[in-house]
């Protein structure tokens, strides 16, 4: 299979689509990114890489990062996870605050933005916010291979000066006793977080370890545990794009995550990851150019957990 010649097509095909969709203008630093950027990048467990487009060009993965919390956090506190937030599909947007009310301040999955910053909370304990970071950041550097990994100040400020109802939710969850650390010391995790500047190169090198059982097949570093590495598959495929979950799972048949940079992350397992970058955005959050690419890259390749 001439993989260069597969990640070139998908780029052609998607092109069509360039510059379509609408970028997350609710964070003013987004609302300033070229629409007309477009990106893939593919790497497999031997460790090459294949990539078209703007694959080396840094981009804020927003809730892609929280794939990587995610696993720094059951590495962490194990499953005890669980007791502070769901595993559920939420069905709404990533934003919403109803089902939170409902559920008495349990967010319904680790993937959506309440969830997302319970995580961050876990992962802070009884440290600083600031030592919680450097371990994300020192984690996604490892897994790349890249020490220049770092936060898009700009982006941070921004979605802190726009953060209004991330504040909501947290405080809502606040409410009922589900975070353990003040609540503008969570979120100051968070939002540097999402703004994690990185290619699809990097990313897709990156989440290695997951399509391989918890173990990066490059270096044989046991991640997570191949039990964990599931779960988070899981998750990525039942919720990894909010309420347009269902349907990118029934279009693409992979695990992924998808981010309002622009960014979708896509898990082959026992083959390698795909990234792709356009920031144009679909009415649920997801890279509208992005999915068809990666629609079409399955569709060339025959990749889906459902063969």
């Amino acid at each position: 299979m001439d993989l260069q010649a597969i990640v070139d097509e998908a780029l052609d095909y998607a092109d069509h689509y360039r510059g379509h969709g609408a970028l997350a203008s609710y964070i003013p630093a987004l609302a300033k990114v070229d629409p007309n950027k477009l990106a893939i990048a593919l790497v497999t467990g031997d460790g090459e890489s294949y990539a078209a487009g703007d694959a080396d060009e840094l981009f804020s993965v927003q809730s892609i990062s929280k794939v990587f919390t995610l696993s720094l956090a059951l590495n962490q506190v194990s499953a005890g996870l669980w007791n502070h937030v769901g595993r559920e599909p939420s069905g709404s947007p990533f934003n919403s605050i109803v089902q939170l009310e409902a559920e008495k301040g349990k967010p319904r999955n680790p993937l959506i933005n309440a969830g997302a910053i319970v995580v961050c909370d876990q992962l802070i304990g009884s440290r600083d916010a600031d030592a919680a970071l450097d371990e994300i950041l020192a984690f996604l550097r490892q897994r790349c291979g890249d020490r220049d990994i770092g936060i898009d100040m700009d982006v941070a400020l921004s979605e802190s000066r726009a953060g209004n109802l991330n504040r909501s939710l947290a405080y809502f969850v606040n409410a009922f006793g589900n975070l353990s650390n003040p609540v503008e010391e969570v979120l100051s995790v968070y939002f540097r977080q999402c703004a994690v500047a990185m290619s699809c190169r990097q990313l897709a090198r990156a989440a290695l370890y997951l399509a391989y059982d918890g173990v990066d097949p490059l270096t044989g570093e046991a991640v997570v545990t191949p039990s964990r590495a599931r779960r988070i598959n899981a998750l990525m495929l039942t919720c990894g794009h909010y309420d347009n979950s269902g349907d990118f799972a029934f279009r693409i048949g992979l695990p992924g995550k998808s981010g309002v940079g622009g960014g979708v992350l896509a898990i082959v397992p026992g083959t390698g990851v795909m990234v792709v970058w356009s920031p144009g955005l679909n009415a649920a959050g997801t890279s509208l150019a992005g999915a068809v690419a990666l629609e079409r890259l399955v569709e060339l390749t025959g990749w889906s957990i459902f063969v």
